[in-house]
């Protein structure tokens, strides 16, 4: 015996008036694996695309990943402080990570902040200036008769 407000009621109720009647995909058949495999649902969003498939790896490998593209990254900062906010946010990264794991084989490596600022201040300071961009010419003025044309 169900209590009042059941939602087992509520669905029965629905199933009743139709409300799942038009519902997308209904009647189609589910894509199933034929043996049991606890990860199906995983493989079939990686089959998808529907998630990163770096979202799966373990953080030391990210780290690791993000260590060797360090430098376009550092490349495309403009300022020192944004240089030396970004190793140093990796650095407290990678020390968590080996914190939360310091049993683990495999570690990222940290980075000398201040040998990778002075490379990036040499690189930055050989990097040809690029021009000022020409101002853009002042809009077009429009004469009296060419408003009045377009009033409806």
């Amino acid at each position: 015996m169900s209590s009042p407000g059941d939602p087992e009621d509520a669905v029965a109720e629905a199933i009743a008036r139709g409300d799942f009647d038009d519902l997308p995909g209904a009647g189609a058949p589910l894509d199933l694996p034929a043996v049991h495999d606890p990860d199906w649902w995983i493989k079939q969003r990686l089959e998808h695309d529907d998630i990163d498939c770096d979202a799966l790896l373990p953080v030391v490998m990210l780290l690791r990943r993000e260590h060797e593209g360090l430098g376009g990254t550092l490349a495309a900062l403009d300022t020192e402080e944004q240089v030396r906010d970004a190793l140093e946010d990796f650095n407290a990264r990678v020390l968590a990570d080996r914190a939360a794991h310091p049993l683990a084989r495999m570690l990222a490596p940290t980075v000398d902040v201040e040998a990778r600022v002075a490379a990036w201040r040499a690189e930055h300071a050989a990097r040809p200036v690029p021009p000022d961009p020409a101002p853009a010419p002042p809009p077009a003025r429009r004469r009296w008769w060419e408003r009045l044309r377009r009033r409806p």
